[in-house]
């Protein structure tokens, strides 16, 4: 968003969503005698589909537990789940749908819900807006008689749906409607015509685009026989001109097939004065068109989401709160600390913690408050086998951690192995309880043993894979617990064992999909295997239990005898020869570096480098697949590249404007030869891809500055119309300048998202400071413990300086996100480009509610006051009112 006049700051809006789609349940069954049906799920940005489940075979109760998370790279109305019936011979049937509003999703943020899916019906399946402008004129017929002239000019529309994976060909239709005792009549090239209120003006079909200009002007003269009267002043009487609407329909031109709707908007002409004013217009469903007289119970969907928008101002607005989080491992005591007060106040600790890991990982200070967080829980810690078991600080933030270091370490060590499970996998039930009579249990053991052994063995060899900064922490937490327990041998190991086993290789097996090894959550058989795998590998990671005075200890008898077959001093020591060399301070380069690590794979559509098909370059489907040292793509998975670009040779990825090839959601990898034009399944999908593109070359020393952001066709580029193929590009790259691995992490919008917990929890911190003062002052007992009895304050007057720093920097920050926020509300102008609200004033005449009213247009902004005093109330569809 660009900066405004008088130095106000280039704000950006970023919108994340994450969640899980748990389950569904109650489906419709099939009327035949096989009732049960094969379901799939799918997350759609308006109708745009950005993600797709497995399909869950033979249930009407289907699991699905899939984890999602993505960055939204375009503005959306509506957030939708439809759960679908996979079929193979047919197209795939709607069972239902959940769809929310984007202002309604905080009301579900968090948690987890049941909705009641709803029918899909065509005609409610809408998305995008039509830029309109409206006048009314006064006009003297040839016959004499005064009547009032509407205007109606139809200026463009933007972000209609794709029909089939492929840009529609619009038009729009425009008709006034009103009581049948009005008599209509349109102007057209300053011809008077008889119409009829039925009848409908249309659109020239505006070939291959989501984003239609049409620029089109309709004339309508609306008159009575007793309309003018000397009293009325040329004025259409009241009661008339309050039943009038200007309606637009939108419809995709299906050629031999039957037209397609994409939604329609509905302005009362009463909402008109003397003056024309335009504005972009929420296209809606047609009137009707998804109520039933009938209500089915079409099942329900449960599901868990957690959007956010984050208003990101320039980096030096968040300096100072920047420093305090980054120098809180130097505060004594640690808990005195603002990046510890953050976790004390935030009553859900991931949203805490997940930003505060990224910004200290992003300025290189995690292994210092892990450290000093780390002792200050030990010194609670009473017996050695508990250390590091619970959900505290210390854990979480290493989860986190391992989570964003480790992802490559689990890359190359876990997914083979995963891959042979998931793909091929063996019975490995063990279970008596389970059991199917036909089952033979030793086979089965034998089966999950030779799983077991070989997970574990990849991870024992695995060591000098693991990322230098996770054996930095591990090195740092073995010599706290030795401290702590200085008379336990095993304590050293366990602490190290605690984590790299049970909380990053026994998780990751159990829930590949949730560390990306595997696309979807596995089916019930894989899933029971990966639990079973995992369990074992949790034993044989805390070496000190492998003792047969310890199999006791085992819940499941069946679980005892089955460990039973590893009672071998090589696994322990094993074991033990791992975490020394995990935890040791002896830097290394890992060898993750020297085998290429797989980062990305998918199917998308790619244009022809060289051959034609008549004279013109197609469009082909591939498998994409994407290392760290090469892009290639292919026929068909697991066949040989057809095409291979090294990264290396890289010199820019780009986005692709959709005017070059009227397609969606394209981009281009600019290499030493001819560029190549990728177009991906979705919005999500194309920047993800040139995310990872942009990352794995960001050091290449020979990327380019600046480029061309559309195609060379018909001998110019269509951007600048320079004729020479090889000339220099017209516009600057937006990857910025090659950095660090550093960069991968966005320091400003982790910041942000502090400085919004801050602000949400701001009661407590005022609470916590009083607590302080209290403490300080009386020497006593403290007052009101109910207040603050969860706030660990250990040094009041230190927490208490901490808190003041905090409380400031914080309502400085809210005194910058106050001024953007006037700024983008005052500056919005009538015909607004959807980027800002639209704000139009009008004067409705006869409302009791409120004589004058701003309309806001329902897109750019999720906030819930606009400006001092004033709150959204809903007034007519598209569109929010915000009284004076």
């Amino acid at each position: 968003m660009a900066a405004g006049d008088g130095g106000d700051p280039e704000v950006r809006v970023l919108q994340t969503l994450r969640g899980k789609i748990c389950q569904a349940k109650n489906l419709v069954p099939y009327s035949g005698p096989n009732k049960m049906r094969d379901c799939f799920c799918t997350i759609n940005l308006d109708q745009e589909e950005v993600y797709r489940t497995q399909v869950v075979e033979k249930s009407l109760s289907p699991f699905f537990g899939e984890d999602f998370y993505f960055e939204i790279p375009r503005i959306f109305q509506c957030l939708s789940f439809y759960v679908y019936d996979k079929n193979v011979l047919q197209r795939d049937l709607r069972i239902g749908k959940v769809a929310i509003k984007k202002e309604d999703l905080s009301l579900y943020s968090g948690k987890e819900t049941w909705f009641m899916l709803q029918p899909v019906d065509s005609n409610s399946e809408v998305q995008g807006k039509v830029h309109l402008e409206l006048k009314l004129n006064e006009l003297i017929t040839d016959n004499g008689s005064v009547c009032q002239q509407l205007v109606v000019h139809l200026k463009e529309c933007h972000g209609l749906p794709l029909i089939n994976g492929q840009n529609c060909d619009p038009y729009a239709t425009v008709s006034v409607v009103g009581p049948s005792s009005c008599t209509l009549e349109v102007l057209y090239s300053k011809t008077i015509l008889c119409w009829n209120r039925n009848d409908q003006k249309k659109t020239k079909v505006k070939k291959k685009t989501s984003n239609p200009q049409f620029n089109e002007t309709f004339y309508f003269e609306v008159t009575r026989s007793s309309s003018y009267t000397k009293k009325s002043q040329f004025q259409v009487e009241e009661e008339d001109i309050e039943k009038l609407e200007v309606r637009i329909d939108l419809w995709n031109n299906g050629n031999l097939v039957q037209d397609l709707f994409l939604g329609e908007i509905r302005i009362p002409v009463k909402v008109l004065g003397s003056d024309s004013f335009q504005a972009w217009y929420l296209l809606q469903p047609r009137e009707n068109g998804n109520k039933s007289t009938k209500i089915d119970d079409h099942g329900s969907l449960r599901l868990n989401i957690c959007y956010a928008e984050d208003y990101v101002l320039p980096s030096e607005y968040y300096v100072s709160l920047r420093n305090l989080l980054l120098k809180s491992s130097e505060v004594e005591p640690i808990s005195a600390s603002t990046a510890y007060i953050l976790a004390e106040v935030c009553r859900d600790k991931y949203d805490a913690i997940l930003p505060l890991v990224r910004l200290l990982l992003h300025h290189n200070t995690l292994v210092q408050f892990v450290t000093a967080v780390a002792e200050l829980e030990l010194k609670d810690t009473q017996e050695a086998n508990t250390i590091f078991r619970g959900n505290s600080l210390t854990t979480r933030c290493l989860d986190e951690m391992m989570k964003i270091v480790g992802k490559h370490y689990l890359k190359v060590t876990l997914k083979p192995i995963l891959d042979e499970i998931c793909e091929n996998p063996k019975p490995c039930e063990i279970d008596p309880l389970k059991l199917k009579e036909a089952d033979n249990v030793e086979v089965h053991k034998e089966n999950l043993r030779y799983y077991v052994d070989k997970v574990f063995k990849t991870v024992v060899q695995s060591s000098i894979s693991c990322p230098t900064l996770m054996c930095d922490v591990f090195c740092s937490l073995r010599h706290l617990a030795a401290e702590r327990f200085p008379n336990d041998p095993h304590v050293q190991y366990s602490a190290v064992s605690s984590f790299v086993f049970l909380r990053f290789f026994a998780v990751a097996v159990v829930s590949p999909h949730t560390f990306h090894l595997r696309p979807h959550h596995p089916d019930a058989q894989t899933s029971r295997t990966l639990t079973l795998i995992s369990k074992a590998i949790q034993t044989l990671g805390s070496w000190g239990s492998l003792s047969k005075s310890k199999l006791s200890s085992f819940k499941e008898t069946f679980m005892c005898e089955f460990f039973k077959m590893f009672q071998e001093e090589e696994y322990i020591e094993a074991v033990k020869k791992f975490l020394d060399e995990v935890s040791s301070s002896e830097s290394k380069e890992p060898s993750v570096m020297s085998e290429p690590v797989h980062l990305k794979e998918g199917e998308m559509y790619k244009r022809a480098q060289g051959r034609t098909r008549i004279g013109k370059k197609n469009f082909k489907k591939r498998w994409f697949c994407l290392t760290s040292r090469e892009l290639t793509y292919h026929k068909q998975q697991d066949k040989e590249p057809i095409y291979t670009i090294p990264i290396k040779n890289v010199l820019a990825v780009e986005k692709l404007d959709e005017s070059a090839f009227n397609r969606k959601n394209m981009f281009q990898v600019i290499h030493i030869e001819k560029p190549l034009y990728v177009q991906a399944n979705n919005c999500v999908e194309a920047s993800e891809w040139i995310e990872a593109l942009c990352r794995v070359s960001r050091c290449n020393q020979k990327r380019l500055s600046v480029y061309h952001p559309s195609a060379f066709l018909n001998g110019n580029w269509l951007c600048c119309k320079a004729t020479s193929e090889n000339s220099a590009g017209c516009t600057p790259c937006t990857a910025g300048v090659p950095a660090e691995i550093q960069i991968e992490i966005d320091g400003d919008r982790e910041t942000e998202r502090i400085y919004s917990l801050f602000t949400i929890n701001m009661t407590k911190l005022q609470k916590m400071e009083e607590a302080c003062g209290s403490i300080a002052v009386y020497q006593g007992p403290r007052k009101e413990p109910d207040d603050y009895s969860n706030f660990k304050i250990e040094d009041s007057v230190a927490t208490f300086q901490t808190l003041q720093q905090i409380i400031a920097v914080v309502e400085d920050l809210n005194e910058h996100h106050d001024r953007y926020q006037k700024k983008r509300s005052s500056s919005a102008k009538y015909g607004s480009d959807g980027r800002s609200i639209s704000i139009l004033l009008r004067t409705f005449k006869g409302s009791r509610r409120c004589k004058k009213a701003k309309l806001l247009e329902l897109e750019g902004t999720s906030r819930n006051k606009l400006s001092k005093g004033g709150k959204y109330v809903p007034l007519q569809k598209g569109f929010l009112c915000l009284p004076r």
